[in-house]
C-alpha cells in the first residue's frame, strides 16, 4: 500500500497555531487508498500548541510578535523530510497557505491576511528533494 504524508491538522489533529485543526474530508478519504503519515512540522520543530502565528518575511519566519522562529520551522521541515524519505511516500498533501506547508501561495509576512506567491519551509524542502506536493485545495 502506498504512503501519503499529510499535514496532521488536515486529519483532525489539534496542532494549528490556534490549537484547532482543519479537518478535511478529502484528505481523510485518502486512507481508503493509502497509509496516511501525519506530520505537523511546526510541532516537530519544537513550537507549542497553541502558538503565535508565523509568516515568512524575507528568508526568515517571524511570529506575530516579531520573534524569529526560523530555526524551529527549519528543524520541523528537516524532520518532515526525513519522515517522508524513511516512509518512501508517494505524495505529500500539505495545508494551503501555511508558512510551513503552503504551496504556491502563502501569507505575505504582514499579518494582514494578504497572500503572495511562495512556498512554506517544509513544502520548499520536500519539493527540492523531488517529492510531489499538493495542498488540500488540489485534492
Amino acid at each position: 500500500m502506498k504512503k501519503i504524508l499529510v499535514s496532521a491538522c488536515l486529519l483532525g489533529y489539534n496542532c494549528r497555531y490556534k490549537g484547532d485543526n482543519c479537518k478535511n474530508e478529502k484528505a481523510l478519504a485518502l486512507s481508503s487508498e493509502a497509509e496516511l503519515i501525519p506530520v505537523c512540522p511546526e510541532v516537530l520543530g519544537g513550537l507549542p500548541t497553541p502558538r503565535l502565528p508565523g509568516e515568512i518575511v524575507g528568508d526568515k519566519v517571524l511570529a506575530s510578535n516579531g520573534d524569529d522562529v526560523t530555526e524551529q520551522y527549519l528543524r520541523g521541515a528537516r524532520l518532515a523530510l526525513e519522515i517522508a524519505k524513511n516512509n518512501r511516500v508517494a505524495l505529500c498533501v500539505l495545508k494551503a497557505n501555511s508558512p510551513s506547508c503552503g504551496k504556491g501561495k502563502i501569507y505575505d509576512g504582514t499579518f494582514s491576511g494578504t497572500k503572495t506567491e511562495g512556498n512554506g519551509m517544509t513544502a520548499r524542502l520536500l519539493l527540492a528533494e523531488g517529492f510531489e506536493v499538493i495542498t488540500e485545495e488540489e485534492l
